[in-house]
């Protein structure tokens, strides 16, 4: 079992969630990046729509592939060293995408920025798990939530800021700078770790990143129609999934234990991190491209337009203990859910003809039922699982929701390029717009259904 003494704790608890914090920042910046920029960087990489889908949605792919095994890494070896090891990943793969002379590069680069975040990701939360315990747990936990709007609010107006000043590049260089000192820092103040010793199943990982990319690679391709190719890399993803499934079962080490499925608790936090990032996530960080090519802001201007939802995610996320004392996690998790459902469906008031004012409502809407989503899933991921399996329960969280926001933003891309094919770009954004909203719908029906049992309700 991975452990802090106790002397580490008292004295390096606050320095531990500064690091993991702005780390958390970080892997949100990465995410973020091509938000405002993905025109600017297709366009000079010689790409269509196809590599504008694959740019948006490569870094949530790699994070979705690699946090399940980064959790069991830090459970198994340590969660200072694979937190480190993320921090040197990334750093690794911003200079990567940076330097790329084509688009399969760029692609490239941001999956492995996506590995990497992958394991601030999966062992942040574990760490300040083991620096804070009781009301002091959870209020890091808010902060840590707090952090993930952070990233989501500084990330498209930071990368837009550096395109209008040296171009698309900048950005991957500013995340490198980042990344590297970010490193520094947590080899300064990371107490050491002690994992449990126990080998990690990378034979699973490897089966679900072989799962993964060829369906993510299907949904881009079904623009297209249901060809071969489809239904090939379809096929090719199930089989792979399945594998991956029925080696779980039988690992002695698994990176998932199936187990946990069996925990209501656990169950919801999940599906409500996949509906997060399926829904929420993926149409709010689009709205920015919508803002750019429907009503010809620069990238500056919608950065600054969507900040209504990130920014009320952020500070909603920090408060949310003061403003959900007293409820039910479920009651929260529902509530935060229907809230953002609203909010997505009030941006079917972009239209043509209206301005970049009809998105406010919406934004501000799902920001503050997004923050409160984000610390109720932080939380929950981790007191659904045993103490020991923190980084697993973690990891899951935000596979879920990194899954989500990969396979949202795909559909999202192919629906608006789709509605831009027929001369009709708003209709290809209402399409992808009900899109989120039936994610939203169906995750709330799952949480909801799942009611515990009656001595535990309320």
């Amino acid at each position: 079992m991975s452990s802090i003494t106790s002397r580490s704790k008292a004295g390096h608890g606050e320095a531990v969630l500064i690091c993991v914090a702005a780390a958390t920042c970080l892997a949100l910046i990465v995410f973020c990046a091509p938000l405002t920029t993905a025109s600017a960087t297709v366009a000079s990489l010689g790409g269509g729509v196809a590599l504008q889908a694959w740019v948006l949605s490569a870094m949530p792919l790699g994070a979705a592939a690699g946090l399940l095994c980064a959790g069991a890494m830090g459970d198994a070896l340590g969660r200072r060293e694979v937190f480190i090891g993320g921090l040197w990943l990334t750093t690794a793969a911003s200079a990567l995408a940076a330097l790329a002379p084509t688009g399969s590069i760029m692609v490239a680069g941001r999956i492995l920025q996506g590995l990497g975040c992958a394991g601030l990701l999966a062992c942040g939360l574990g760490l300040l798990a083991e620096a804070y315990e009781g009301p002091a747990r959870a209020r890091a936990a808010r902060i840590w939530a707090a952090s993930l709007g952070a990233g989501v609010a500084l990330g498209p107006l930071l990368c837009a800021i550096l395109l209008e000043l040296s171009g698309w590049r900048a950005a991957y260089w500013s995340i490198l700078a980042l990344s590297l000192a970010l490193s520094i820092l947590a080899m300064r103040v990371l107490p050491v770790t002690r994992g449990q010793r126990q080998r990690v199943d990378y034979l699973g990982s490897l089966l679900l990143i072989m799962g993964l990319v060829p369906i993510l690679a299907a949904l881009i391709q079904v623009r297209s129609g249901v060809t071969v190719q489809v239904a090939v890399l379809t096929a090719l993803g199930v089989i792979f999934l399945i594998g991956f499934i029925l080696r779980e079962r039988q690992a002695a080490n698994p990176i998932l234990m199936l187990q946990l499925f069996r925990n209501r608790d656990f169950v919801s936090a999940t599906t409500g991190a996949f509906a997060s990032g399926a829904g929420v996530l993926a149409i709010m960080a689009s709205v920015p491209v919508i803002l750019q090519q429907g009503y010809h802001l620069n990238a500056i201007g919608a950065s600054l337009v969507i900040l209504a939802w990130s920014a009320l995610t952020a500070v909603t996320a920090l408060f949310s203990g003061k403003l959900t004392h007293g409820l039910a996690p479920r009651t929260v998790l529902i509530a935060a859910l229907l809230g953002c459902t609203l909010g997505q469906a009030l941006l079917l008031f972009i239209r043509e003809g209206s301005g970049w004012e009809s998105a406010i409502a919406g934004l501000v809407i799902a920001g503050v039922s997004n923050g409160i989503l984000n610390a109720s899933l932080g939380h929950q991921a981790v007191e659904s699982v045993p103490a020991d399996k923190a980084a697993m329960g973690s990891g899951a969280n935000n596979t879920a929701r990194y899954l989500g926001s990969a396979i949202g933003f795909a559909l999202i891309a192919m629906l608006v390029a789709h509605g831009l094919a027929q001369g009709d770009l708003f209709l290809g954004w209402d399409e992808a717009v009900l899109t989120s909203v039936g994610f939203s719908l169906a995750g709330l029906c799952v949480v909801f259904s799942l009611k515990p049992p009656k001595a535990n309700q309320g």
